[in-house]
């Protein structure tokens, strides 16, 4: 695997993606202070290496009705080799749950579900997550209003490569 150098110019960029993903190459040249070029050449770079993993519009889900949102806390009744993998390509195809993370602690997983009202909520963990095989406890909280959300990561916490110190010696 090849390894990947991120400079500050990469950080620029990604930072001006992240703000705007529709941005054209010459508005990131600006911001990010390279050329059109240049840009395209990271950007591609950067999507060959999964940095840049995907493009998508924003959506607002209680503008589109699903005004729902719930974290569930899922514990599995054991641990064996298979239950974990099964538990996981199920909650894939809920298309209801959002994120689904492996976490320590109380629970084996997180998962950030949206639906169009609680009725809706309550069908989808009775009649679904409840009954996924290797489930042994759901405990859920209803988000009651939106605090912060945010797609864009804290660049300025990359480590970014360090300048090489040259020593230069003089013949006298």
């Amino acid at each position: 695997m090849n390894e990947l150098t991120i400079d500050r110019y990469d950080l620029a960029l990604l930072a001006a993606l992240q703000r705007d993903g529709q941005a054209t190459n010459a508005a990131l040249g600006e911001q990010a202070a390279l050329s059109a070029s240049q840009i395209s050449r990271r950007i591609q770079r950067l999507e060959a290496a999964q940095v840049i993993t995907g493009y998508a519009a924003l959506l607002d889900a209680a503008a589109l009705g699903l005004g729902v949102t719930a974290f569930a806390h899922v514990l599995l009744e054991r641990h064996d080799q298979t239950r974990p993998a099964e538990f996981e390509r199920q909650i894939a195809a809920l298309p209801e749950v959002l994120e689904c993370f492996a976490i320590s602690g109380e629970a084996d997983y997180l998962l950030r579900i949206v639906a169009p009202d609680l009725a809706t909520f309550s069908d989808l963990m009775m009649k679904r997550l409840l009954t996924l095989p290797g489930v042994a406890q759901v405990k859920t909280h209803i988000a009651l209003s939106k605090v912060k959300q945010t797609h864009e990561l804290p660049l300025d916490q990359v480590a970014q490569p360090r300048p090489q110190r040259l020593r230069v010696m003089f013949a006298g």
